[in-house]
């Protein structure tokens, strides 16, 4: 096992440039996970780890090793791409031990091992059948104890659970997740799934157009967005960004004013007539009276003034809860808003909104960096 270091790493590809000042260290045993949007660059991070692709300039240690120009094969990583990769004609046990046969380790540690990782994947009942007798789930699991078996300094997953179906990437992720505190071993997993993201990273590297926008224990991120592209991108819901002008001590939002608490007000420097994207998540949205296709814009300014008066557009009950997607009237910007189960409003009903302010963000349009 060994920690694994990137300095200014840096990938072009003709004129294009993959990614750029990549910048971190994960320690020794830590699971850390690269996450962003489809062609971000963090498919192109690991396979410069793995060595596969070769690095235009900067430093890529893995333990003390400097492994810039060392070939894949001696970097002593283990890599598990999206799809499996299983050799077709070999068994369960073959192909679990197949990296183990071509290093010639002796027999009897290969069959050991196998044992092990087999039991420890509950593929031992399976060892004796081909890849095609086995569901998507086991197939996976055998490409996973194929790169257990090796007893890698470093294992690098690329999107491994992304060809599964729910349920099976549920309860894979669950035993992804108690493998690794099991083995201890550092691993580097790529995802742009959020919610995979969240749940087995100690560590959160999100990217975003080859660039590092934040590093991050999953809760720091989802609680303290660096810019707006982290706060949208990580949340499920995500986000609602909501355009404002500040105006007469508080936002005009779509010709609707909220005004901010003092508290607020205080950390900010705002600037009369001045655009702002103001941003919540939809659990700190909560629905102020009865649905009715009848509130008024005017009864919504005479009262409280943290209120936002909706139109629903879509309700989708989840069982425990329903996820409703209203607009403003007059706009184009529609929110998300996360309630109980047993609310369940119309379409076309309008909604009275009370809005958290003390879970307000505020983002700079331009730079999209956060403010508060």
């Amino acid at each position: 096992m060994a920690n694994v270091r990137l300095e200014d790493i840096k990938r072009r590809f003709n004129n294009v440039t993959a990614i750029e000042d990549i910048t971190f260290e994960i320690p020794d045993g830590e699971f850390w996970v690269l996450v962003g949007p489809s062609g971000c660059g963090k498919s192109t991070i690991l396979r410069t780890i793995a060595g596969l692709e070769t690095a235009t300039s900067g430093k890529l240690f893995i333990g003390d090793r400097l492994v810039n120009n060392i070939p894949a094969r001696q970097r002593d990583v283990a890599m598990v791409f999206q799809n499996y990769a299983l050799y077709p004609h070999m068994s369960v046990a073959q192909n679990i031990g197949f990296g183990l046969q071509m290093r010639k380790v002796d027999s009897k540690i290969i069959q050991e091992r196998v044992m092990n990782v087999a039991r420890s994947l509950s593929l031992d009942h399976l060892l004796d059948r081909k890849p095609k007798q086995l569901s998507g789930g086991q197939q996976q699991r055998v490409a996973l104890g194929r790169a257990i078996a090796r007893e890698p300094q470093v294992f690098l997953l690329d999107e491994p659970l992304s060809n599964l179906d729910a349920q099976l990437r549920d309860d894979t992720r669950a035993e992804l997740k108690q493998l690794h505190q099991q083995l201890g071993i550092t691993t580097i997993y790529v995802t742009h799934d959020q919610v995979e993201a969240m749940t087995l990273a100690d560590k959160i590297v999100v990217l975003n157009r080859g660039r590092i926008q934040q590093i991050g224990d999953p809760q720091t991120i989802y609680a303290s967005p660096a810019n707006q592209m982290v706060a949208s991108f990580l949340g499920s819901p995500p986000m609602n960004i909501l355009p404002a002008i500040y105006e007469n001590n508080g936002f005009d939002v779509s010709g609707q004013l909220l005004k901010i608490p003092a508290v607020v007000k205080e950390k900010l420097q705002l600037r009369q007539g001045h655009s702002y994207d103001l941003g919540i998540r939809p659990e700190h949205i909560f629905i102020n009276e009865p649905p009715s296709r009848s509130v008024s814009q005017r009864s919504h300014q005479e009262g409280n003034e943290s209120q936002l008066i909706v139109e629903v557009k879509v309700v989708e009950p989840l069982g425990r809860e329903t996820l409703i997607r209203a607009g403003l009237p007059g706009s184009p910007v529609v929110l998300n808003i996360q309630v109980g189960g047993d609310v369940r409003p119309r379409p076309g009903d309008r909604l009275s909104l009370q809005l958290d302010l003390n879970q307000l963000f505020v983002f700079d349009p331009k730079t999209g960096d956060r403010i508060l």
